[in-house]
């Protein structure tokens, strides 16, 4: 190639070789010849054509739960039976219909769905749009991650960098002889992130207690900075809601060490009579609430009581590292001093709402820190029972192991950010009954204000659906069938980004 030539951009068959319309689906797992066996068997008797129908009505659900029974449509205002629906004609005998968990780690198509669902709600809070008005675009707006405290030195990825560098002449160990250093370069993946360098030092027991009281210091923040900003606009806190309000949507991620960060967004709105989105006052802009953020963030504190008589009270506090970044400062849609767009956050907290803490554990047995904070959890949950009251809040600890002591929604929002989920789910379902209208009487649906309808809080609901319904089970029939599942959602995902790609090579952007 001459010096002056420039290599042509890789296009999305490049980048996604062997993705295309008519690529074929590619499951190396099934090829073991018991399960090539089973195939040909199911291809024979039909059933592969029902397993496919019934995947296809739950989206590729791994984990469906299967209803026998049956209901009928009845119109509200004449008493008319619309429809009627038996479940012993479908395949299998049964409804099948999808599990709906959030993480993807359990059931990776329901939560992508939860993921879309993520980002419409916290896009339309930055952007506006379904129901949200445009105005919203105006407000400050923040992208603000706060962090847990350091509990002890660990292992970290440190970008092509060693992990703790030892300096010149330093040979300072721990009081349990193990160096305080770490010379080697971990990649983002080495499971060793997130380890202790000794785990005798590090205080596990006082992590997973943060952990625990992580929700009440969020909610002891979103206080502070009430008050902090009643004091920037010299008015009495129980008077803000006459001048201003905060908004945010946030959501929780487990670090590589197993502790939570939050990521939120937190946007400034005028008079909370003028409803969502209403213009933020003149006199506060995007950075000076990113100032009283970090002015506040370090003052949060929350008292953890002892779990037995021989443990002791901690006070606890976010951590130092705290990340405010101003995604705009007002009366524009973007801050372009800034390299985050509302799209980005909004794409980056959506992400962050389908992980849980099973990605942590790592191969084979699990990660030692990880398996550390779940016995620590879990031991404290056992004295507590013995020392506390039946309905104290730590009696609940040991349903909570799993998530190694976080006992929080992983995603939240304040009431006027934006629309709820339940809104978009009410949606779906509202369309699904309006095309079903539309194919019964062959009358053609009515787009106009249909979003408008379908989002509305008060849709006058004609229809009511009676039914009887008993539950019959979870997953699908077996091994074979769980991974064709899951191969067909994986599938699904890659094909959606090889359009996404596509999209953007025909739109002249840079997909780099």
């Amino acid at each position: 190639m001459a010096a002056t030539d420039t290599p042509a951009p890789a296009t999305g068959e490049e980048r996604f070789p062997g993705f295309g319309e008519d690529a074929p689906l590619d499951i190396p797992d099934l090829n073991h010849p018991e399960n090539a066996k089973l195939i040909a068997q199911r291809m024979r008797d039909g059933s592969m054509d029902d397993f496919s129908q019934a995947l296809g009505t739950t989206h590729n659900c791994a984990h469906p739960v299967r209803l026998s029974g049956s209901s009928v449509a009845v119109d509200t205002t004449t008493g008319e039976v619309l429809t009627s629906f038996d479940a012993s004609g479908l395949p299998f005998g049964v409804l099948h219909r999808p599990c709906g968990n959030r993480r993807a780690s359990v059931c990776p198509a329901c939560s992508r769905t939860y993921a879309r669902d993520t980002y419409a709600l916290i896009h339309a809070g930055v952007a506006g749009g379904k129901t949200v008005p445009e105005q919203v675009r105006d407000n400050p707006l923040l992208f603000v991650t706060l962090t847990a405290p350091s509990f002890g030195p660990v292992h970290g990825h440190r970008s092509g960098r060693a992990c703790r560098p030892r300096r010149r002449d330093d040979r300072t160990r721990c009081p349990h002889g193990r160096p305080s250093w770490c010379t080697r370069v971990h990649d983002q993946y080495d499971e060793v992130n997130g380890a202790p360098l000794c785990f005798q030092c590090h205080d596990t027991a006082s992590a997973v207690m943060w952990q625990w009281h992580a929700p009440e210091l969020w909610r002891r923040f979103t206080i502070a900075l009430h008050r902090a900003i009643a004091h920037h606009l010299a008015v009495p806190d129980s008077r803000l809601g006459e001048h201003a309000s905060i908004q945010y949507a946030k959501v929780a991620e487990h670090q590589a060490r197993g502790l939570i960060h939050f990521h939120a967004l937190i946007r400034l709105d005028g008079p909370a009579a003028g409803g969502t989105g209403a213009p933020a006052p003149p006199s506060l802009d995007g950075d000076a609430l990113a100032a009283a953020v970090r002015q506040v963030v370090p003052t949060v504190t929350a008292i953890a009581e002892p779990v037995d008589h021989e443990d002791t009270p901690r006070v606890l506090a976010f951590g130092s590292q705290v990340d405010v970044r101003t995604v705009r400062a007002g009366s524009r849609t973007d801050d372009p001093a800034g390299p985050l767009t509302p799209d980005q956050v909004a794409g980056y907290l959506a992400k962050y709402s389908t992980k849980d803490s099973s990605g942590l554990h790592g191969r084979g047995q699990g990660r030692p820190h990880i398996l550390a904070l779940r016995r620590e959890c879990r031991e404290m949950a056992t004295r507590a029972a013995t020392f506390h009251e039946r309905d104290h809040d730590y009696q609940r600890m040991g349903k909570w192991v799993h998530c190694l002591g976080f006992r929080g929604h992983f995603g939240t929002k304040s009431r006027r950010y934006s629309l709820t989920l339940g809104a978009l789910r009410r949606a779906r379902s509202r369309w699904q009954a309006l095309a079903a209208e539309s194919r019964r009487t062959g009358r053609p649906l009515d787009t106009r204000d249909l979003e408008a309808r379908l989002l509305a809080d008060d849709a006058e609901e004609t229809t009511q659906v009676v039914g009887s319904w008993t539950y019959v089970g979870t997953g699908w029939r077996d091994h074979l069938e769980q991974a064709l599942a899951l191969a067909v959602a994986a599938r699904a995902r890659e094909y959606d980004l090889w359009k996404a790609e596509r999209r953007k090579d025909r739109d002249g952007l840079d997909t780099r």
